[in-house]
């Protein structure tokens, strides 16, 4: 009996190994699809850089509305339309209100609290301008870059409020506040809503994820240094620590001279 040529099983090896590679693409194709779905519903799952609160209860802009009247009013007028003393605010949003109410630049007895309530009464007599944000944010930093966070902050922040986030005085009387105590949410409104002479940071500028990012940087490694070389001084950098060298250094170095040239 004669065996088949091997020119004459060419054909079915290549019909035979197309399959088999085919139903190894099939397999492998099916996996990824499978692995690329369970990542889409995951990342579907992660909570967002920044959560924005646009809704307030009925309760709240009552209390607002009091509040309002009895601290606000007088200057910013009844219905928040201004004065010739204090700025229009209708159209400014949630978040600018509360900015500068919890952060004391608008004192009241209890910022915390007191500002989101007038802040969502100021909300609701006019819509927000579309450079402001519609809602008070809340920033999730679990997922946030801290180097990217440095990055963005030494680029954008840096120049006024100082490397170590202590502030300084800048042209005109103007002055950068310290970021020393700004919450996570203040960090964020002054961000989006550029109070005083801060410009303003939209999204088309900074994304939520790269504001999370300065959040984290900011209220991180800013707020909670690691001063390996002792005593921080407040981070405010060269000024503080020339003085302390000053002071101790050259000082302690003149009582040595005087006591040695009294020996002497």
């Amino acid at each position: 009996m004669r065996r088949p040529h091997l020119r004459s099983l060419l054909p079915a090896g290549v019909v035979a190994l197309a399959a088999v590679g085919g139903l190894a693409f099939s397999l492998t194709a099916g996996a990824v699809g499978r692995s690329t779905s369970v990542q889409t519903a995951a990342d579907s799952l992660t909570p967002p850089p920044i959560h924005y609160v646009t809704h307030f209860t009925t309760g709240q802009v009552k209390e607002g509305e009091v509040l309002f009247e009895a601290n606000c009013s007088t200057c910013h007028g009844t219905r928040a339309e201004g004065s010739a003393v204090a700025p229009d605010l209708q159209g400014l949003g949630p978040a600018t209100v509360d900015f500068w109410v919890s952060t004391g630049r608008m004192p009241l007895a209890d910022s915390s609290a007191q500002a989101t309530d007038i802040a969502a009464f100021v909300a609701s007599l006019a819509p927000t301008a579309p450079s402001y944000p519609d809602g008070i944010p809340y920033v999730n930093t679990k997922d946030a870059n801290l180097q990217l966070g440095m990055r963005l902050f030494v680029l954008n922040c840096a120049a006024c409020h100082t490397i170590t986030g202590a502030g300084d005085a800048l042209a005109d009387g103007a002055y950068a506040p310290s970021l020393h105590r700004a919450t996570s949410t203040q960090v964020a409104e002054a961000i989006r809503t550029g109070p005083g002479n801060m410009p303003v940071f939209g999204p088309g500028t900074l994304s939520n994820r790269q504001v999370a990012d300065i959040v984290a940087y900011v209220t991180g490694v800013i707020q909670h240094p690691d001063d390996r070389g002792g005593l921080g001084l407040g981070g405010i950098g060269p000024v503080a620590e020339g003085f302390v060298a000053l002071l101790f250094g050259v000082g302690g170095l003149m009582v040595v001279a005087f006591w040695l040239g009294e020996r002497a």
